[in-house]
């Protein structure tokens, strides 16, 4: 027998893998967008302070740009109760909860946020954004046929739900009701019809026009899912959104929301229907593939929901400083944007100059603010995005006003008109 034939094999010349990942860096530097995040060590007891780490030295600094809105990271009861469930329970969540992951605490913390946005039933994901990309994309997927439409300033995770689903989307001008209403007449009345939308969005500070956009998905059979991450805890009588604060809760399909923000932690859920959360928990790669949250977490957030639900005075005091800081930077002759929230935005509208102006106040004043760049908000609209808490005072805003006004000069921005 004779052998098989020798096969020769061309060399294959290496490919530079580096080079794409390097490219792409390079893009985003060219395009004054590159981002270098502060070495910051936040201090238990001296919230809004931090120890910034830069060029092997230390210095305080203070934070004027977190979403823990209410300083509830630094509560001393939601860290006992944190704590004590490490201790009785455990670091680690054991896996997905399909598997070994459930513990008691998932079971109180969602009837707590069922609860507190008076719906049936209540899901934990692992963050907001999962909870966004895991529940939308699955609830128009169960759907045959829906379409989606969509808020033109939804958050990333909401585009990813959507774009996950697979469903055709219709994308709405922002908060035009008129041009909502304009794509639902253009749909199949039998069509299963998806609104989605956020309640605060939080670049700008403005508020979706809920009862409007209720209204028409009464009138054209639509569902509608409501993003609430930056109002719950901060509005309403106890936190349960901008939808309590106006009393339409029950006329929401799905309330999406995050222990992030408003409750100092970490993760994301959503409340509606006892079968719509039955069908997600069911359903859900997103849910069912990933390692839940550790019971320390779940722990913490259970005190800490129930303990903003029953202390109005924070969110009271937490729009008091707003509304001042506001005042404040306007009197000052800051180009203060227009928000009827918590959010106080000051427009700089060019990319290198925003990143330049929060370089001095934390180089200069020790002032931390991220520079709000592309693609978080269109290019032309960059700005500082402030957040005040309860525990910024009279003397640490009149400090950050002075500064702003000293970077304005020495940087010649834009005044407001």
């Amino acid at each position: 027998m004779n052998p098989a034939p020798r096969v020769e094999r061309k060399q294959v010349k290496a490919m530079d893998y580096e080079a794409f990942f390097e490219k792409s860096v390079q893009a985003i530097k060219s395009e004054d967008r590159y981002r270098i995040f502060a070495d910051l060590e936040r201090q238990r007891g001296n919230y809004p302070h931090a120890v910034n780490r830069r060029g092997g030295q230390t210095e305080d600094v203070v934070v004027w740009c977190s979403n823990d809105y209410l300083g509830q990271g630094q509560n001393p009861i939601v860290l006992e109760a944190l704590i004590e469930a490490a201790e009785r329970l455990g670091c680690g969540s054991g896996g997905t909860r399909n598997i070994s992951g459930t513990t008691h605490l998932h079971v109180l913390l969602e009837e707590e946020l069922a609860a507190l946005h008076n719906k049936e039933a209540a899901l934990l994901f692992t963050s907001g954004y999962v909870s966004n990309d895991a529940a939308i994309s699955t609830i128009a997927q169960l759907m045959p046929d829906c379409v989606i439409l969509s808020d033109a300033w939804n958050h990333a995770s909401m585009i990813a739900g959507i774009r996950h689903s697979g469903c055709e989307k219709k994308i709405y001008n922002h908060c035009d009701m008129a041009h909502l209403e304009s794509l639902l007449k253009d749909i199949d009345p039998d069509r299963p019809k998806l609104i989605a939308f956020e309640s605060v969005y939080s670049m700008d500070g403005d508020i979706s026009p809920i009862a409007e956009i209720c209204d028409l998905a009464d009138k054209y059979g639509a569902m509608t899912y409501i993003d609430e991450v930056h109002a719950v805890g901060l509005y309403g009588k106890t936190g349960g959104g901008i939808t309590e604060r106006d009393g339409l809760a029950h006329r929401l399909t799905v309330i999406e929301g995050t222990l992030a923000k408003g409750f100092g932690l970490v993760g994301g859920y959503i409340t509606g229907s006892a079968a719509l959360i039955d069908a997600v928990r069911s359903n859900a790669p997103g849910f069912i593939f990933t390692t839940t949250l550790p019971p320390p977490v779940i722990g913490g957030a259970i005190a800490s929901v129930r303990y903003v639900r029953e202390h109005n005075e924070l969110r009271e005091k937490h729009q008091e400083r707003a509304a001042k800081l506001k005042q404040m930077v306007a009197d000052a002759g800051l180009p203060l944007m227009e928000s009827v929230t918590h959010i106080v935005p000051v427009m700089v509208g060019d990319p290198v100059l925003c990143k330049r102006a929060t370089d001095m106040l934390l180089e200069d004043y020790n002032i931390y603010i991220q520079p709000i760049n592309y693609p978080t908000v269109p290019k032309g609209t960059e700005r500082l995005r402030i957040t005040p808490t309860p525990f910024h005072t009279d003397e640490l805003m009149e400090q950050l006003v002075a500064a702003l006004v000293e970077v304005w000069q020495r940087l010649e921005l834009k005044q407001a008109a």
